[in-house]
């Protein structure tokens, strides 16, 4: 049951009343609300003074709470196991948007949604309310088993192995609230994907799991130590066939071996990958086998048999497809470019016949609370209750009718949410930047709008199926380094003041199922790089060869010759008031930086 009361135009969640308990959900819940409670105490120490800046870091870090560069404020990470969660999960969001963030919420790379400026006081009832539709942020920051991930077409297109998510379910919910993995060397990430190109890009992360089926039996194709960050490398092949019954006890075997031996002196050599680096693969896959080997033996983390309604999206009983009665009635003879350029990007034929899954992009991953309660009443109305968070920011609602798409599109109009291009070149991937990370030089996320402009409509195809990624900082969390054209910020001085700057890197991404990292070209300021992209994209679609990849075309000319395409705006003879501001600002550029929490 949902209790609504009524602000100005909208209906705004009072409380939300799930359905009775099962013990397993009894005993989780007792878990997540004694937690909330002894992180309040926490909150009462430190600012009482009782305990120190470290001291509150790690317990709050832990829980999915990030200091902000602006005082006082804090950086909320709710973790959406799967990257599925329901109409309802997704309404009690946009009540903590609006109540708690200015009505904003930020989707990320990561399949989570974040908020931002919350002050540190607010922040227990906030995970409460996430707490009553079985959300939570325990271990979304920190050196902690992040939020796992999945595909987000997953059960819906032809060609896939199996549905991924029930077993990303499962290892989501067998690692949270663990002592393995709340205090790892450093963060550790996996993904499932059920395609066999790997739409998850498990090479990126520290566990990979690309579902197959073998003589009818169901498994995983496992890949270990991938990361990006500064050093960006590639994982390993650890099983080319893991049955899935096995999922949880491998998993927990690698978690072990990262546990016992990564580095814990020094965070920026702490991940998996460098454990291979030092160590070598012989010897960790070696180890690794005699982990999973006593787990067998004397037992280790249990694999759940069920998880609690609502986690990673799980319903037991699953809603009535929605028929679409509440969609605007459109005149479906009227012509419409807008409309067919977007039934052409954002909407995908499922396996199941007669229904469309539609994306719904974001821009930069930015939602208003009215924006998440109109997008929740959509995927009941019209799809089967659930959204679906993409690695690219944007939102999926499957099971649409066929013949609901052009009233979908304009539903989707009234909530500024139709813009065609899904995935594609004015799509871009940004991080917060320095809206509001510590770490982070530039405002990636005013670059990232400003590119789409730029680059908005590119009358070749195969220049708009390019993928622009760019992060505020080397540490990647926009993956700028798998971009088929990527930018991480920095600053550097022109005439005695200080102006941001953008390294471009070209070439990254998928390179027929090896992944690339994109070569460093050269920085350039915040300014021009929208001019530096228009050049690339431009020469490209000119110059490239029959059937010939964005990488390809890359590697044929090298960095050299894009060095000297983009050299007048690396070092412009003429300066302008603007090249001395960021992105989105109109005073001057100061270089500001707080203590470091990687967020990614």
């Amino acid at each position: 049951m949902i209790v609504l009361i009524s602000i100005g135009n909208m209906e705004i969640l009072e409380s939300v009343v799930l359905p009775a308990l099962t013990p397993v959900e009894k005993e989780y819940d007792k878990t997540v609300r004694e937690d909330i409670e002894q992180f309040r105490l926490h909150i009462n120490k430190y600012v009482a003074g009782e305990i120190n800046d470290d001291q509150f870091r790690a317990q709050r870090l832990r829980r999915g709470i990030y200091s902000q560069r602006q005082p006082g404020v804090q950086m909320i990470r709710t973790k959406v196991p799967g990257g599925t969660l329901t109409a309802l999960q997704m309404r009690q969001m946009a009540r903590i948007a609006d109540e708690f963030c200015a009505g904003k919420g930020h989707l990320t790379t990561r399949q989570n949604m974040q908020y931002h400026f919350v002050p540190l006081a607010k922040v227990p009832d906030v995970l409460h309310l996430l707490a009553d539709t079985r959300l939570t942020t325990r271990e979304a920051c920190y050196n902690t088993v992040r939020n796992i991930t999945a595909d987000s077409l997953a059960g819906l297109l032809p060609g896939e192995a199996f549905d991924v998510r029930p077993y990303a379910r499962l290892a989501a919910f067998a690692f949270l609230h663990k002592e393995l993995t709340d205090s790892l060397p450093r963060k550790f990430k996996i993904s499932f994907s059920g395609y066999a190109n790997d739409p998850m890009i498990g090479a990126i992360h520290d566990a990979g799991l690309i579902g197959l089926v073998r003589d009818g039996k169901r498994g995983f194709r496992v890949v270990i130590g991938g990361g990006l960050g500064p050093l960006p490398r590639e994982a390993h092949v650890l099983d080319e066939f893991l049955p899935v019954e096995n999922l949880i006890p491998r998993l927990e075997a690698v978690i072990r071996l990262f546990n016992k031996h990564g580095n814990r002196q020094n965070k920026n050599t702490a991940r998996l990958k460098f454990v291979i680096k030092d160590r070598g693969w012989d010897w960790v896959k070696e180890t690794i086998e005699a982990e999973y080997a006593d787990i067998q033996k004397n037992g280790g983390i249990p694999t759940p048999q069920s998880v609690p309604e609502g986690f990673g999206g799980f319903v037991s009983k699953p809603p009535a497809l929605g028929q679409g009665m509440q969609l605007p009635v459109v005149d479906t003879r009227s012509a419409d470019a807008e409309l067919d350029r977007w039934l052409e990007t954002n909407v995908a034929p499922q396996v199941q016949d007669g229904y469309a899954a539609v994306t719904v992009l974001v821009p930069q991953g930015n939602l208003t609370g009215s924006q998440m309660r109109a997008l929740a009443n959509l995927a009941e109305d019209a799809g089967d209750g659930l959204l679906r968070f993409t690695i690219e920011q944007n939102i999926v609602i499957g099971f649409v009718p066929a013949g609901n798409l052009r009233r979908m599109y304009a539903a989707l109009k009234l909530i500024g949410l139709h813009q065609a291009g899904a995935n594609e070149l004015d799509d871009v991937v940004t991080c917060p930047g320095a809206y509001s990370c510590n770490l982070a030089l530039t405002k990636t996320m005013n670059l990232g709008a400003a590119l789409a402009v730029a680059v908005k409509n590119h009358p070749d195809k195969a220049v708009r199926k390019l993928k622009i990624r760019s992060s505020g900082c080397p540490n990647s969390c926009g993956q700028h380094w798998i971009g088929d054209i990527g930018f991480y910020g920095n600053a550097r001085k022109i005439g005695g003041k200080e102006v941001p700057f953008y390294a471009m890197l070209l070439g990254g991404g998928d390179d027929n199922g090896v992944m690339r990292f994109g070569l460093t070209v050269q920085s350039m300021p915040a300014r021009l790089v929208p001019t530096a992209v228009k050049r690339v994209v431009d020469h490209f679609s000119a110059n490239r060869q029959e059937g010939e990849s964005f990488r390809a075309y890359v590697m044929r000319h090298k960095t050299e010759f894009f060095k000297t395409m983009t050299a007048d705006l690396a070092k412009p003879a003429e300066l302008f008031p603007e090249i001395y501001q960021d992105w989105g600002d109109d005073e001057a550029y100061s270089l500001q930086l707080g203590r470091g929490e990687c967020a990614s």
